[in-house]
């Protein structure tokens, strides 16, 4: 009797909130991700994008808008990475130095759909109803529109600079995530755990803030990571239209528009502002997929 007793307690599961449990759920994700070389390279290439952002004279010592008749449309060499513009501009210390205008649009843009996004879904799937119908019918609408040319819209009203590009690609990109942000709060609001709670006298209020948003983020966040290669290209996108930032700011769109018409003869003016930009893209949207097979 007493063996049988201990073999049932010895094979109950631990609670699945189980602190323990939880930072091992947390280790098995981190060795998982430590396994993949592509994810590696992927967040290494990212964190010195955004690095090389807030620091670019680590990396570089050229001055992005000296000028220098004597190296016109030189190619790539070991004294110009990227080769030079047909001012005689360093282009891998241009890049380099309009990386924080696009990172700044970026981030801008980013906090514009979260706030707002996350604002609406939590609305909508929470109080459901009226509520719900008069918010959504409203994201149908903005769904319908291109997001890229719903931004050339809000920006052609708004300005040219970076600040209205910014603006107009965060309003196109909140409808992703108040769609997405919706569906969370409406499964997590009929599980079990929220139920008890109501059960037990927590307040709406209470749950919500205790219950519902933190077991909400997960797919937010990762639709957050794949968003910002959206943003990213979004900008670009103005940018090389002649939206962003007046001249000689280096943006990346700007340096891309500003070589091509020099594709046959100085392919790298184009090419490779547009490679760095490319992998930027890739390598998040590389992070948000797997982020999202190990959250499933």
């Amino acid at each position: 009797m007493t063996t049988a007793v201990a073999d049932v307690v010895t094979e109950a599961p631990l609670p699945a909130e189980e602190p323990g449990g939880r930072r091992g759920n947390l280790t098995a994700i981190l060795v998982q991700l430590a396994r993949k070389p592509v994810f590696l390279l992927a967040v290494l290439y990212v964190l010195f994008v955004v690095f090389s952002a807030f620091r670019p004279e680590l990396f570089t010592s050229q001055d992005p808008y000296a000028t220098n008749p004597d190296v016109v449309a030189r190619a790539p060499s070991a004294a110009h990475l990227f080769g030079t513009d047909m001012l005689g501009r360093d282009l891998w210390s241009r890049v380099l130095h309009g990386s924080p205008l696009t990172i700044k649009a970026t981030l801008i843009a980013l906090t514009i759909a979260l706030v707002a996004g996350l604002g609406l879904g939590t609305l909508s799937g929470f109080f459901g109803g009226l509520v719900d119908a008069v918010l959504m019918r409203g994201i149908d609408v903005l769904l319908a529109i291109p997001g890229l040319l719903l931004a050339l819209s809000i920006v052609t009203a708004l300005g040219y600079g970076t600040i209205p590009v910014a603006v107009a690609v965060g309003v196109a990109i909140v409808p992703g995530f108040a769609r997405t942000t919706r569906a969370e709060v409406l499964r997590v609001k009929t599980l079990p755990y929220v139920e008890a709670a109501r059960a037990g006298g927590a307040s709406w209020a209470r749950v919500l803030l205790r219950h519902i948003l933190p077991n909400s983020w997960g797919p937010v966040a990762v639709l957050a990571v794949l968003d910002a290669g959206v943003a990213i290209i979004a900008i670009a996108s103005l940018s090389f239209l002649g939206f962003g930032a007046a001249p000689p700011a280096a943006e990346w769109g700007t340096l891309i528009a500003d070589g091509r018409d020099y594709l046959v003869t100085s392919w790298w003016l184009s090419l490779l502002p547009g490679l760095f930009v490319a992998l930027l893209v890739l390598g998040l949207n590389h992070i948000s997929k797997t982020l999202q097979e190990l959250t499933r």
